[in-house]
C-alpha cells in the first residue's frame, strides 16, 4: 500500500513539474526533467539522508515510467490543466500531502525518532519542488511566506500523533495526507501565509 501511495504522489508531483517546465518552454527532455525531479528529487534526498540507499528511483524503473507519462498530458492537454487552475492546486496540495506522510512512515520503519520523521516528511514533500523552482529561476516556495514546508511538517507530525493513539497505518496516512492537503489549499484561498499563521 505505501509503494501504490508514493506512486499516485510521484505522479501528481511528476505533472506539476512537467507543467513548470512547459510555462517556461522547455522542449520535450527539459520537461521530462522537471518532471522527474519535481516527482522524485525529495525522496531521492530522503532516501539519501537518512541510508535508504540505493534511492527507489534507482532500483524500480516505474518511477521514470511515471515521469514520462506526464510529458504527454502537459503536452496535449495544456489549455485544460491551465483552464483548471483550482483541479492543479489540488493536485500539488494532495501530492505535498502523500509525499510528507511517505517520508514520514519511511523515516519511522528505517528506526528515526518521531521528530526526525516529520522533519524527513517535510523534505520529502517540499525538495522536488525547491530544485524545480531553482529550475525555473524562481524563489523556492519554502523561501517564501507560503504556508507550504508548514503544511507537509504539520501532516507528517498529524499522521504519527493519531497512530500513536491507535489509528492503523493505513488509515492515518489517509487522513493526514487529505488533512495537509486541506490546509495547503486553505492557505491558498485565503492567501494566508508563515507569518500570519
Amino acid at each position: 500500500m505505501l509503494f501504490i501511495w508514493d506512486i499516485i504522489g510521484t505522479f501528481f508531483f511528476c505533472v506539476s513539474g512537467a507543467l513548470a517546465g512547459k510555462q517556461k518552454n522547455f522542449d520535450y527532455w527539459g520537461m521530462f526533467l522537471m518532471s522527474l525531479i519535481t516527482g522524485t528529487g525529495g525522496g531521492v534526498l530522503r532516501s539519501l539522508l537518512i541510508g535508504d540507499t540505493p534511492p527507489a528511483i534507482l532500483v524500480d524503473p516505474i518511477y521514470v515510467i511515471v515521469a514520462i507519462s506526464a510529458v504527454p498530458i502537459v503536452v496535449f492537454f495544456p489549455s485544460a490543466l491551465l483552464k483548471f487552475r483550482r483541479q492543479v492546486s489540488i493536485i500539488d496540495a494532495l501530492g505535498i500531502g502523500i509525499f510528507a506522510c511517505i517520508g514520514a512512515r519511511v523515516s519511522m520503519n528505517n528506526g528515526l525518532d518521531w521528530w526526525a520523521a516529520m522533519l524527513m516528511g517535510a523534505v520529502t514533500a517540499t525538495f522536488g519542488g525547491v530544485i524545480r523552482d531553482i529550475l525555473r529561476n524562481e524563489p523556492p516556495l519554502i523561501f517564501r511566506k507560503e504556508i507550504y514546508a508548514t503544511a507537509a511538517l504539520a501532516g507528517a507530525g498529524f499522521m504519527l500523533l493519531i497512530e500513536h493513539f491507535g489509528v492503523d497505518q493505513q488509515t492515518s496516512m489517509f487522513i493526514a495526507a487529505f488533512a495537509t492537503a486541506g490546509i495547503r489549499l486553505l492557505a491558498i484561498k485565503f492567501a494566508l501565509n508563515a507569518s500570519e499563521a
